[in-house]
C-alpha cells in the first residue's frame, strides 16, 4: 500500500506594506526591551490624556444652558461651553454695536475679495496689487470701521482705494478669461492697439480720472454712523493691530536694513540707534511708552487716541525685528549678484529692487513668518494697557454674573483658536518655500546632472 506523503505548504508570505510596517515598528519603538516599555508608557498617557479630554470636551459637555449653575445642573464633570457660545459674539466683536457689525463683515470681505487674486497663477501685476492692498485698504478699512465725518484727506483715500479694488477686481477677472491684463483689455476695447504708446497712457490716464471723479462724488454723500475706537475689541481688535503690524513690518524692516547697510554714515548711525534701541526692550515697555510717554512730547492740542499709539509702537517694534531679519537674508546673496547687477548698467535701487531682494525674500521666508506669528500672539499684551482685545473678553467672560468662575473654557477656545490661526500662517509658510524654492532638492535627475 503505497502512502502518500502530504506536501507542506509554504506559509504566505505577508504583504510588502506590511512587513515595513512591522520593521519600522520594531526599528523605531521596540528596538529594544527600555524602548518597548517606554513606548508603552508613553501609548497609555496619550491614552489617557485623549480620553479625558474627550469626555471633558465632548461627551460629558454642555452645549447649551442659561447660566454656569445650569450647566452643574446638567454635568459637573463636562465644559460648560454654554458660556462661550453665549459670550461669542463678543468674542469675535467686542463691543461693537451689534446693529453695525455688517461693516466688518463687509472689511474681512473686501480684504479677501482684495488679495484673492494673489493666489490666482494666470493674474499678473502681483506687486501692483499687494502694495495697493497695504497702503489703501487700510483708508478704506478704517474708515468703514469708525465711521463719522470725512475730510478730504480721507475722501481721496477713500476714493484711491475703491478705484483701485474695482480695477484689481475687474483685472483679475478679464485675466482669467481673457488672459490679458485690465489696461490691454481697454486699449483694445477703446480700438487703440496700433496707437502710440503715449496715445495709450493718455487714454488709461483719462480712464482714471473720470473713475477717480465718479467715484469721488458717488463717495462724499457716503457717510456711515460713528463708533468710538473704545467700542473695538475682540477678535476684531487683534486682527486690525496684527494685521496692521504685519503689513507694515516687512516694509518699515526693508527701509531700516537697507539704511543699516547704507554707506551715508548719518543714515547707517540713525538706523543703527533705531533698531537696537527697539530690540532691547520688551514690548510691553513700548506700549506703556506710546500710550503714556509719547503725549507729553507731542505739541499742545495734537491728540492720538490710545489704538493709534498701541499700532504705532507696534509697527516700529516689529519693522525692528524685521530689520534683522532682512539684514541676515541680504547678507546671504553672494558678492557676485551685485557686481553682475552693477556690470549691465543696474543703479542701487534697480539691483536692490530686480535683483536682490527677490532672491533675498526667498531666503528670509520662514524668519519672515516666524516673525509674523509672535507679532500676532504679541498683541495680547495690550489687554494689559487697558484695550479690550480676544485675551481681554476670555477673561471677562468668568466675571460675568451669568457665568461667574467660568475660565478654563474661554481660554481654552482662545488657545485652540489661536492655534487655527498660527497653525495656517505656518503651513503657508511652507507652501510657499516650496513654491519659490530653486535649490537642487527640487531639480529633475537630469537637471541635477546637468547643473
Amino acid at each position: 500500500m503505497a502512502i502518500v506523503k502530504a506536501e507542506k505548504t509554504p506559509a504566505r508570505a505577508a504583504p510588502l506594506s506590511e512587513r515595513s510596517l512591522i520593521g519600522w515598528l520594531h526599528k523605531n519603538i521596540f528596538s529594544s526591551s527600555f524602548n518597548t516599555i517606554l513606548s508603552i508608557v508613553t501609548l497609555y498617557v496619550i491614552y489617557i490624556t485623549v480620553n479625558e479630554v474627550w469626555h471633558w470636551g465632548f461627551a460629558d459637555a454642555v452645549w447649551f444652558a442659561d447660566s454656569r449653575r445650569q450647566c452643574f445642573e446638567i454635568s459637573t464633570d463636562g465644559a460648560c461651553w454654554a458660556g462661550v457660545i453665549g459670550w461669542m459674539d463678543s468674542i469675535f466683536y467686542g463691543r461693537y454695536p451689534r446693529d453695525e457689525l455688517w461693516r466688518i463683515n463687509l472689511g474681512g470681505l473686501l480684504v479677501v475679495l482684495w488679495m484673492v487674486p494673489l493666489w490666482l497663477p494666470r493674474v499678473k501685476a502681483k506687486v501692483f496689487i499687494g502694495l495697493s492692498t497695504v497702503f489703501l485698504y487700510p483708508f478704506l478699512a478704517g474708515y468703514l470701521f469708525s465711521g463719522g465725518g470725512k475730510g478730504v484727506f480721507m475722501q481721496v483715500m477713500v476714493t484711491l482705494a475703491i478705484v483701485c479694488l474695482m480695477g484689481n477686481t475687474l483685472h483679475s477677472v478679464i485675466s482669467l478669461i481673457k488672459g490679458i491684463s485690465l489696461p490691454e483689455f481697454l486699449i483694445r476695447a477703446f480700438g487703440k492697439s496700433t496707437a502710440p504708446e503715449k496715445t495709450q497712457h493718455y487714454l488709461l490716464l483719462g480712464i482714471l480720472f473720470c473713475s477717480f471723479v465718479a467715484v469721488y462724488y458717488w463717495q462724499s454723500s457716503w457717510q456711515v454712523e460713528a463708533v468710538s475706537w473704545t467700542k473695538w475689541g475682540g477678535l476684531f481688535l487683534t486682527l486690525v493691530v496684527s494685521g496692521i503690524g504685519i503689513a507694515s513690518a516687512l516694509p518699515g524692516g526693508i527701509i531700516l536694513a537697507l539704511g543699516r547697510r547704507s554707506n551715508l554714515p548719518f543714515i547707517r548711525v540713525v538706523s543703527i540707534g533705531f533698531i537696537e534701541l527697539f530690540r532691547s526692550v520688551p514690548l510691553i515697555t513700548v506700549l506703556f511708552m506710546a500710550t503714556t510717554m509719547f503725549p507729553l512730547f507731542m505739541p499742545e492740542g495734537f491728540v492720538l487716541n490710545k489704538l493709534v499709539q498701541v499700532i504705532i509702537a507696534v509697527c516700529l517694534f516689529n519693522a525692528c525685528y524685521m530689520a534683522e531679519t532682512v539684514r541676515a537674508g541680504l547678507q546671504a546673496i553672494p558678492k557676485g549678484q551685485f557686481e553682475g547687477a552693477h556690470s549691465i548698467g543696474l543703479g542701487y535701487w534697480q539691483t536692490m529692487g530686480a535683483v536682490i531682494m527677490p532672491q533675498a525674500l526667498k531666503h528670509m521666508i520662514p524668519n519672515i513668518v516666524g516673525s509674523f506669528i509672535g507679532l500676532f500672539k504679541d498683541t495680547t499684551l495690550v489687554s494689559i494697557i487697558g484695550l479690550f482685545d480676544i485675551l481681554g473678553v476670555l477673561r471677562a467672560v468668568g466675571k460675568d454674573v451669568t457665568w461667574l468662575g467660568l475660565h478654563i473654557e474661554p481660554l481654552v477656545f482662545g488657545a485652540l483658536l489661536f492655534f487655527l490661526i498660527c497653525f495656517a500662517m505656518s503651513k503657508y509658510s511652507r507652501h510657499l518655500e516650496v513654491k519659490f524654492s530653486t535649490g537642487l532638492k527640487n531639480m529633475t535627475p537630469n537637471k541635477r546632472n546637468k547643473s
